[in-house]
């Protein structure tokens, strides 16, 4: 196993279920992987310290043919290993999305973007974390129809 932080490994931001069933390999190259570096280091591993118990990472790294098979966005920065999608089973989701814009809100980190993705207004059902862009600390709800 690769660690890029002292909580987070390249297998972890790269592994994904559906292209081990659909026969997609999900390696990224050189770029992609200092981006993940990046992302662990400077958004993931703060938000572990912080929450003080275990995050998993849902989806972090995408191939342009994975993100088609996963209907992301073509302009999505999970292609350029620049965000990850987490969650939580210590507490609920909603107390960590609020950690995570009380450490923005404090100046403790800066990301790119924030989204509490779909789910309910109690309760999303996963969270999103960018590295900086043009777009600094885009905090964004997106609720389920």
């Amino acid at each position: 196993m690769e660690n890029l932080s002292d909580n987070f490994t390249l297998e972890e931001l790269t592994s994904s279920n559906t292209a081990k069933a659909k026969g997609i390999n999900n390696t990224p190259g050189a770029i992609e992987k200092q981006n993940l570096k990046l992302l662990a280091q400077t958004v993931l591993q703060p938000i572990r310290d912080k929450y003080g118990k275990p995050i998993s990472v849902t989806s972090g790294y995408r191939c342009p043919k994975l993100n088609a098979a996963v209907g992301g966005s073509k302009t999505s920065q999970h292609l350029k290993g620049q965000a990850a999608d987490i969650k939580c089973t210590a507490t609920s989701k909603a107390e960590l999305f609020n950690l995570i814009k009380s450490m923005i809100n404090k100046g403790e980190l800066t990301v790119g973007q924030l989204i509490w993705e779909y789910g309910t207004k109690k309760e999303p059902n996963w969270i999103h974390v960018s590295l900086p862009y043009t777009k600094k600390n885009n905090i964004l709800y997106l609720y389920s129809k």
